[in-house]
């Protein structure tokens, strides 16, 4: 017990004597970051290509897009999220010159990585939506797209609310990986913690629970946004 309590002496000298609480910050802050960019570029890329596979496949072009639609999935979902950091910040961003730091290209890559698996959710979404609905709206003059955009897709995503939070949960602990590009997350904050402190239990513990205070917030954010729209429902 006593050995304990030595330990969370040294981490809090180094947390607070030392500064090591603002690393912590600047890595929650990235990781949320992260994680939300991550997020929104995958609804609209989801979005997108779970449309685009929807679409009936009468025509050259639909049958194009989708099989390109299909290759995007399938390379996102084939490789894991590490090896697409790696490739992106080693390989790609030096073959086309361009300049970026750890935080933007994890950014990019979550994005990337997520609107995969997005576009399947959404894909479930949308045909787990009544077909009469798309055929009410074409049936008043409203287009293909116009019919998807404004009746089904908000449908869809109602549907599939509670899968989007366990996407969004799970881009926020695929953080952890984004040291490997230089990004500073909690994992490097902690990490610099017991580095320091020359003690990793207590900073590695802590980590930990802040991970699953941010999952319970999102899980809680969640249900409460399922309840208001169960409501709106009601008074629909």
């Amino acid at each position: 017990m006593n050995n304990f309590s030595q330990r969370i002496d040294k981490f809090i000298e180094v947390f607070i004597a030392q500064n090591g609480y603002t690393r912590v910050v600047e890595g929650l802050q990235n990781t949320l970051l992260i994680a939300v960019t991550g997020l929104i570029v995958g609804i609209v890329i989801g979005t997108i290509i779970a449309t685009v596979r929807v679409i009936p496949k009468y025509r050259r072009l639909p049958r194009v897009l989708n099989g390109i639609c299909s290759f995007y999935v399938a390379l996102f979902r084939g490789t894991p999220m590490v090896v697409q950091l790696l490739v992106g910040y080693y390989v790609i961003l030096p073959i086309i010159g361009v300049n970026m730091n750890g935080v933007q290209i994890s950014m990019i890559v979550f994005g990337l990585n997520s609107g995969a698996y997005i576009s399947e959710i959404m894909r479930s979404g949308i045909q787990s939506v009544d077909i009469g609905q798309m055929e009410a709206g074409r049936a008043v003059g409203l287009s293909f797209g116009t019919s998807m955009t404004k009746i089904v897709i908000p449908q869809a995503v109602k549907n599939i609310l509670p899968t989007l939070g366990n996407e969004f949960i799970t881009l926020v602990k695929e953080t952890s990986v984004v040291s490997f590009v230089a990004a500073s997350d909690l994992y490097v904050a902690f990490n610099y913690i017991g580095s320091n402190s020359y003690d990793f239990m207590v900073p590695y513990l802590v980590m930990a629970a802040i991970y699953i205070v941010l999952v319970l917030v999102i899980s809680l954010l969640v249900k409460l946004l399922e309840r208001s729209l169960r409501k709106s429902d009601r008074r629909n």
